[in-house]
């Protein structure tokens, strides 16, 4: 059982995503500012956290900061189309996807299910090694932990898993469109904006000096790969 927070000023499009997440699997909670959404994310166990920007008392960026100082749950950020700069906002200071309304319930229900199934680790049988090591960076699987020099770094699911893909394949160049595919499940379309953001922000937490990266290396013109280091 999932607990999902639907955070949106609108009753309606509250009302419709409750429609379109109505499963068995999913106990739904409602929030219609961002005030709300807060107390909602301290007072109960939340799953993810689809989250609309443009609300009064609180607005989406603001609240999804505060939730990124007491969780690292995932948040999908509703947007506008005429919201691009604020997409490229969320997804910098801590949001894993975004959904641009009007909704398509196929996409509502995909990107949840994809979020939820990172953030749950299920399938997380596979044969690859549980702890991975590079240069100071060590990425524990197992507890879902990533430390540096010895130092606790609080990723979100969507970062970590990037690290974790990167960090499995030392050496490898991975393009932006790969990257997607394989950490979002989806299309690549608009993909080298969002993976370039998500990339920066795993930096900012991991290199001493962002813009000199030791770890996290792009090649230009191909994609980004993790430099051997030992």
């Amino acid at each position: 059982m999932y607990n999902i927070l639907i955070c949106d000023d609108e009753r309606d499009i509250v009302n419709a995503l409750k429609i379109y997440l109505n499963d068995s699997n999913y106990t739904l909670f409602e929030a219609f500012d961002g005030k709300e959404a807060l107390k909602v994310v301290q007072e109960q166990n939340i799953h993810l956290v689809l989250l609309d920007i443009m609300m009064p008392e609180m607005d989406g960026i603001e609240a999804m900061v505060k939730i990124r100082e007491m969780s690292n749950v995932p948040i999908i950020l509703l947007t506008a189309k005429s919201e691009d700069s604020d997409k490229v906002l969320g997804l910098t200071v801590g949001a894993d996807d975004y959904i641009t309304k009007p909704f398509n319930p196929i996409e509502v229900s995909a990107r949840v299910k994809s979020q939820l199934r990172r953030y749950m680790q299920l399938g997380a049988g596979s044969m690859s090694p549980k702890v991975l090591r590079c240069g100071g960076i060590e990425l524990d699987d197992i507890q879902k932990k990533v430390m540096l020099d010895g130092d606790e770094v609080s990723l979100t699911p969507t970062e970590y898993e990037i690290l974790k893909l990167l960090m499995q394949h030392p050496g490898q160049v991975f393009s932006p469109k790969e990257i997607y595919q394989k950490i979002w499940n989806d299309m690549p379309y608009g993909s080298e904006n969002t993976v370039a953001v998500h990339i920066r922000h795993i930096r900012e937490k991991l290199e001493i000096n962002p813009a000199e990266p030791r770890y996290l290396k792009v090649v230009w013109g191909q994609g980004y790969k993790c430099e051997k280091i030992f």
